[in-house]
Formats: C-alpha cells, sequence, structure tokens
C-alpha cells in the first residue's frame, strides 16, 4: 500500500488526482490557463466539486482555449449562466473571460504565461518538507506577491489563496507531504 497525502483519500477522483497531476510541473499555456480557470471557480467550495464539474467546464469553456474565451460575449455568458454542468456565478464566469485577456496580454508581453508564471520560481519547483497537512499553508508570501502581480495586469479571482492553489496544482511548489510516494517522485528529497 502506497503512502499518500491524507486530503485524498476516500474518493477515487481525489485520489486519481492527486496520483497523476497534483504537483506535477505544468508548463503548457492553454494547462495553465485551465488550472487558472478552476482555481477560481473553487472559490468558496471544495476541490472535490471542480473536479466533478471539470469535464463540463472544459466543454463550456472550449478546452480553455483563451483565445476563444477572450471572445466571448454577452449571448455566451448568458449560455454559461444557463449551464448546470459548471459553477453558474456571473462574477466567476467574467472573471475567466477578463482572465482570458489578461493571460493573452501576458503572453504577448513574455512570449508565454510559462515563462511569466514560472519566472517567479525561477523555473523550478520549490521543495517544501511537509509531515503533516495542517503544516501547508493556505497561502505563502510568495502566492501574495504573485497574487498582486496578477491583480495589476488585470486578473480577478487571483488572491493568495487560489494562486498557492494554483502553484500546488501546477507543480510550482512539491507540498505532498514527505511521507507520501509522489514526494519523492517530484523531486523532493529525504
Amino acid at each position: 500500500m502506497l503512502n499518500r497525502c491524507e486530503w485524498c483519500l476516500g474518493d477515487d477522483q481525489y485520489l486519481n488526482y492527486h496520483d497523476q497531476e497534483w504537483g506535477v510541473p505544468v508548463h503548457e499555456d492553454q494547462k495553465l490557463f485551465e488550472f487558472l480557470t478552476l482555481e477560481g471557480a473553487q472559490a468558496g467550495l471544495s476541490w472535490l466539486t471542480i473536479l466533478r464539474k471539470r469535464e463540463n467546464f472544459r466543454k463550456a469553456f472550449d478546452s480553455f482555449d483563451p483565445n476563444k474565451i477572450a471572445k466571448y460575449d454577452q449571448n455566451k455568458v448568458a449560455d454559461l449562466m444557463n449551464n448546470s454542468g459548471i459553477i453558474r456565478n456571473k462574477l466567476k464566469i467574467d472573471s475567466v473571460i477578463k482572465n482570458a485577456k489578461a493571460f493573452l496580454a501576458v503572453q504577448q508581453e513574455f512570449g508565454s504565461f510559462d515563462r511569466y508564471i514560472w519566472g517567479f520560481v525561477d523555473g523550478i519547483p520549490i521543495q517544501s518538507r511537509f509531515t503533516l497537512l495542517k503544516e501547508i499553508p493556505a497561502e505563502t508570501i510568495l502566492s501574495k506577491i504573485i497574487s498582486k502581480e496578477l491583480k495589476k495586469r488585470g486578473f480577478t479571482f487571483v488572491g493568495p489563496t487560489i494562486i498557492y492553489s494554483h502553484m500546488q496544482a501546477t507543480g510550482m511548489t512539491n507540498d505532498h507531504v514527505v511521507t507520501c510516494h509522489r514526494y519523492s517522485e517530484l523531486g523532493g528529497a529525504l
């Protein structure tokens, strides 16, 4: 039996996400935008709720293509508000469109969103050394800095907690507890 982070136990979808995605470095822009969108949608909800709706989000938001999303109009917003497969919160839906536009501007300026966001950690995942789930913070000084910078660029639903979750999900930080089998697989040294 493999040791895992306790947050993923008890649900197969959580377990698969933990074992296959969480903490794996993501360098593909559209995937980074997907996680940014999903983390924003999670605000006030559980991650499991979002995971269960992930495919619906993917279909509703054109596979998280920021080029398409940036062109959404009020008719599309109305359609999304009627889509029971996603989180139907107008502020969150409007945020996805604003974020797509800001995302494209960052790509234009830096060549890729990947280059921009990973620049905050010099392209190298932070290797945390947490032994207990309760030690893992909800936000850090760095997530506060990134949040502030993203907000300056026009992004919304990118508070420090959302950004720290994004950092964890996309492998900018390896927050698997040290006893978890994924910790060392993702570069953590015991």
